[in-house]
């Protein structure tokens, strides 16, 4: 397991000098809105007063049947580097198929097919990477036929061949088990949760009977319900609360961090 990190937020722009008054312990940070040389002198400044910062990947499409991009390989890794970053992440997931972007973070097929580019794209990018990975569990609206392998013992497997990390949102996994019936005790059974590096949580709404992960509408009682769950199982080195639209007061945020920090305490 990787060293504590406490609770923190997504920094992003629009909220950047509300970030810098919360109390938090660290933040993290969309890595292709960041350029290495032309850092935000608010992200600078949480790095001089010592909050880690985290980068956190939508691109790589490790489970692509395509290779993986090299050059977002090196962005990643160039950040890590300048933000002296402990580890970075990306998603359990594809966005590019036959030249074309998804614009949206897709499932991938749990068949032992699958796996076996995903470990093989995994490994690629960890070669090339200064830090250790941590890949993250999706939100789906949809499961692809013939899957072979449960959620829980397809990232337990990831973990296995590949030995890296895992970021466990509790919030994409409450979507899916109200949108695909996934058994959230039996998900947090199955992974190994010794290489959990940390967790996200996030709002989302209920619209015609479907559950959408917005990250704009706020933490619901059932996703800090899930939290407890992970928690009753092992005290997790960081929790991360994600906020990307819609964006509320200050007093706002900060209830729901102290909501957080109540589940682990």
């Amino acid at each position: 397991m990787v060293d504590k990190l406490g609770v923190g937020i997504g920094w992003r722009p629009e909220i950047d000098l509300t970030v810098e008054q919360l109390d938090v312990d660290f933040v993290e940070v969309v890595a292709e809105n960041l350029h290495v040389g032309h850092l935000p002198e608010s992200v600078l400044l949480l790095r001089e007063r010592g909050v880690p910062v985290l980068p956190h990947a939508v691109s790589l499409s490790l489970g692509g049947a395509e290779p993986v991009d090299a050059g977002r390989v090196a962005h990643l890794g160039g950040l890590a580097e300048a933000l002296g970053a402990p580890f970075v992440s990306d998603h359990v997931c594809f966005v590019r198929a036959g030249g074309l972007d998804s614009g949206h973070l897709m499932p991938l097929p749990r068949t032992r097919e699958a796996l076996d580019v995903l470990v093989a794209n995994v490994k690629a990018a960890q070669a090339d990477l200064p830090v250790p990975l941590a890949l993250e569990n999706v939100a789906a609206l949809l499961e692809w036929p013939d899957g072979e392998l449960t959620e829980g013992r397809f990232l337990a497997e990831l973990v296995e061949r590949t030995d890296c990390l895992l970021l466990v949102d509790v919030a994409n996994l409450y979507a899916n088990a109200r949108n695909l019936g996934t058994d959230v005790g039996r998900f947090l059974d199955e992974i190994p949760l010794e290489r959990l590096a940390y967790v996200h949580v996030a709002g989302g709404v209920e619209h015609q009977g479907v559950y959408h992960d917005t990250h704009a509408h706020a933490v619901l009682p059932e996703v800090l319900d899930v939290l407890k769950q992970l928690r009753d199982r092992i005290d997790p080195p960081g929790v991360l609360l994600e906020r990307d639209d819609d964006y509320p007061a200050d007093a706002e945020l900060a209830g729901e961090l102290a909501a957080i920090r109540a589940v682990l305490a």
